[in-house]
């Protein structure tokens, strides 16, 4: 079988450049054009992954995420729903960079180290002996995770297509939107900004499963003209704190912001005065958090109730969720899976990174004592509303002004952090410096860390003004240009 595999990945997807490429964050991510044999690799590796789960469903996501058109990415997603498990994350990367000779030798040692058993498979043997491929065209990433879950359960979580996707998310809005009892703040039109992406199309599909009586959605950047993530995405909102192309005009209506592959996602609304205001994964995190709180202390069940952030998230939102909700906060390293990871520490845990990656998890004790007609058994299945209007949410507490840059490095791995990456650990006295720095400013706080998907040192600073957070972020970026191996000009003060 592994000499078949090689035979085949020589012949038609050869490995034709010798750029490293590391399964980061968020799965490989580069250029479009140096991956064509990572593509072929990752679909062997998923039928390992696969037969080492004893023949579970195992997901391959092909995505960019939030990067433009010129980029492409591969993911796997393991048989829960979760992303790949950490430690084969370095298999990944090893049969990835692999040498086109050395295929056969590296699918050996995983199934020798792994200790999966295929004395079933029979060497030479078709591919869809080993593993039946299941295509779902074009779908969005959390479609994908869906799938995967509905398959793995057989059906109990749910029906594994796209319609069976849209009747679970739609009627469980439905089902709470009928018992709401809340304010007439509550907006049931929402504008939102698709990036030119996949989530564009399929929020087509869902209107309709969703009533617009039940939600009014107006849609922007759908695709038919503009390019993926240019100017618009739930990405590039975060990071230049403006609304999305098409979009800039519009003043008092909720609005929402997703990424090329729909799993990223952060409100905004500008007031009369066009002034913008984003409410990212940190307000989403508190919002959910603040009503889930509330519906347990109605229902009398006891469940322990927490949210997981990273160093990302605004100071003000940490005081706010530790002093006036009076809950659990807990600090994962950047990466969903990280925050996953921690949320299981919880009944229920909320975890959301800044940039709108994030979630709900309950665990199973906590399933099984939930009554099947209430709340917050629909809210297993969607998490809603509070009934505050966007400018209550958004006033329920202050953000610090916050600026985050990129670093352009020739290596991104020089820059190696602790303390869920809150603290650089190398290369040796940059943490010091930056210290010195934060010091300067009222509020300081910054942070600096490697992408996971291209080599530049990504800066978050927080001071008590905009302009205090500017040039911390400035002063910082300056400190990685000149110790971590900057390449090119510095990054030059934001405007």
């Amino acid at each position: 079988m592994e000499a078949k595999a090689q035979e085949i990945g020589i012949k038609s997807h050869p490995k034709k450049h010798s750029t490293f490429i590391g399964y980061g964050t968020a799965g490989f991510r580069t250029k479009a054009d140096l991956l064509d044999h990572v593509m072929f690799r990752m679909g062997l590796l998923a039928s390992l992954r696969s037969k080492s789960k004893n023949g579970e469903t195992i997901g391959v996501m092909i995505t960019a995420s939030h990067n433009l058109e010129i980029d492409n990415g591969v993911k796997l997603v393991d048989p829960d729903g979760a992303m790949l498990e950490q430690n084969w994350e370095g298999l990944a990367t090893k049969l990835a960079n692999a040498n086109d000779s050395d295929i056969e030798e590296v699918l050996k040692s995983i199934i020798k180290e792994q200790g999966i058993d295929i004395s079933a498979v029979l060497d030479g043997i078709e591919c869809d002996k080993l593993s039946k491929c299941t295509d779902f065209g074009v779908v969005t990433t959390p479609q994908l995770h869906f799938f995967v879950v509905c398959k793995n359960t057989k059906g109990a979580y749910g029906n594994h297509s796209e319609e069976g996707y849209y009747k679970k998310l739609s009627n469980a809005f439905v089902k709470l939107d009928n018992e709401s009892t809340s304010s007439s703040k509550y907006s049931r039109s929402v504008s939102i900004d698709g990036a030119n992406g996949v989530g564009a199309h399929k929020i087509k599909l869902l209107k309709n499963f969703l009533p617009s009586s039940h939600l009014d959605m107006t849609l922007y950047n759908d695709g038919t003209q503009g390019k993926l993530n240019l100017g618009c995405g739930a990405d590039f909102v975060k990071v230049n704190q403006k609304a999305p192309s098409g979009m800039e005009s519009i003043v008092g209506d909720r609005c929402v912001s997703i990424d090329g592959d729909a799993d990223r996602v952060v409100y905004f609304y500008a007031d009369e005065g066009n002034k913008f205001y984003l409410l990212d994964g940190d307000r989403i995190a508190t919002l959910i958090a603040s009503y889930l709180k509330d519906l347990l202390a109605e229902s009398g069940l006891q469940f322990r109730l927490g949210i997981v952030q990273t160093a990302y998230a605004n100071g003000n939102s940490t005081d706010y969720i530790k002093n006036k909700l009076k809950l659990d906060v807990a600090c994962a390293s950047t990466g969903v899976k990280n925050l996953h990871h921690l949320a299981k520490n919880y009944d229920i845990g909320v975890y959301f990174e800044a940039n709108g990656h994030g979630t709900t998890i309950f665990s199973p004790e906590c399933l099984s004592q939930i009554p099947q007609d209430s709340q917050l058994k629909n809210l297993v299945d969607l998490i809603n509303q509070t009934g505050w209007s966007a400018g209550d949410w958004y006033k329920s507490y202050e953000d610090l002004p916050n600026r985050q840059l990129k670093v352009k490095v020739a290596n991104r791995e020089v820059i190696q952090t602790a303390d869920a990456e809150r603290q650089c650990v190398s290369p040796p006295g940059l943490q010091d410096k930056i210290n010195e720095v934060v010091l300067k400013f009222p509020k300081g706080r910054s942070f600096v860390r490697p992408s996971g998907t291209e080599d530049v040192v990504r800066v978050y600073a927080e001071s008590d003004t905009q302009d205090n957070a500017d040039q911390l972020a400035y002063e910082v970026g300056l400190l990685v240009h000149q110790n971590a191996g900057g390449v090119g000009e510095p990054t030059p003060k934001p405007q």
